[in-house]
């Protein structure tokens, strides 16, 4: 099938996904106001899946963007497909649908198309979003998982949400799932940090066979913000001398190459952006193609290399990368 702008993949359970996206992370030093802003953009330039997530603290001001772009005429609700996530103090499955409904009126929107479970990683239920010890230690808890999975599907089934994945999983807590009694509904999703230094091709022969659509984020490097950064003098992704190489032949962006790698890949990119030139930058992926020694020279530069830093996770029996 031959990529555009607005192609679609279609999930496991039938609703169908863009093939790239709009990230609406930002840190302290963004207002929410400009990731309003940023979205509202972002709807303009073309982008029609927007990632979003309760840990952001910003879904009151993207569901403003997207409600005044369909209320401008520029798309219909239809148009959007809208990805929030459950955090990790919300995994008791009694906490799981109010999550999701305090999402709902935060945004008010009347449904969310893709839900996910953040992290297999589980913080001490309640309102406290990162608790703590007296030592200044996370404080973990263990729900089983699938539990929580459970609850995700009653929410699917109420029709709360339109789809279910996770994020963040390795495979062992992906079959953990799809191994599960009575499972409902197969994870449509997997959203994992995904990039030339991080191909997952490992992952990504695993969600194939399973039929679950992989979304990347991360797919330009990161910033260098302390507390996310794994390494701060880890390589900036698009200062790499082989997609800088295949970019300069092709007359595109290092940007626009990293992410056409993991669309033929198979993989939805998710960029970020809050500058509206960048963000139409990075739209733009669709009028060219990687030949087969690119994608071979690309795939080369693979390191296995982390920027999400998530050390003080560590301490979790549910630590994801562990097994990775």
């Amino acid at each position: 099938m031959a990529l555009k702008a607005d192609s679609r993949i279609e999930l496991n359970d039938g609703h169908k996904i863009p093939v790239n996206g709009f990230g609406t992370y930002a840190p302290p030093s963004y207002s929410k106001e400009q990731a309003k802003e940023a979205v509202m953009a972002a709807i303009d330039i073309g982008y029609r899946l927007i990632d979003s997530a309760s840990i952001y603290e910003n879904e009151v001001e993207v569901g403003e963007a997207i409600r005044s772009k369909i209320a401008d005429g520029t798309v219909k609700r239809e148009n959007i497909f809208y990805i929030g996530k459950l955090w990790n103090n919300n995994h008791c499955p009694e906490r799981v649908r109010p999550a999701v409904e305090k999402s709902l009126k935060d945004l008010k929107l009347e449904y969310i198309d893709l839900y996910l479970i953040h992290s297999p990683v589980e913080f001490k239920p309640g309102d406290d979003l990162f608790p703590q010890d007296a030592n200044g230690k996370v404080i973990f808890h263990n729900t089983d998982i699938r539990e929580t999975w459970k609850a995700l599907e009653a929410c699917k089934d109420a029709g709360l949400v339109k789809s279910i994945g996770v994020s963040n999983f390795n495979e062992k807590q992906v079959e953990l799932i799809l191994k599960m009694p009575g499972l409902k509904h197969k994870p449509a999703c997997i959203e994992m940090e995904c990039h030339i230094y991080l191909n997952q091709n490992k992952l990504l022969k695993f969600l194939k066979c399973h039929n679950i659509v992989p979304v990347g984020f991360s797919v330009l490097g990161s910033g260098r913000a302390p507390g996310w950064l794994e390494d701060q003098n880890a390589p900036k992704l698009l200062e790499d001398p082989v997609l800088n190489k295949i970019a300069k032949r092709l007359k595109r962006t290092p940007a626009q190459v990293a992410q056409r790698f993991l669309l033929q890949n198979g993989v939805v990119p998710i960029a970020k952006s809050f500058t509206p030139a960048r963000i139409k930058e990075n739209f733009n992926i669709f009028d060219f193609e990687l030949s087969e020694k690119d994608m071979k020279d690309l795939d080369g530069v693979n390191k296995n290399m982390r920027y999400l830093s998530l050390k003080i996770w560590e301490g979790s029996p549910k630590f994801p990368f562990h097994d990775c």
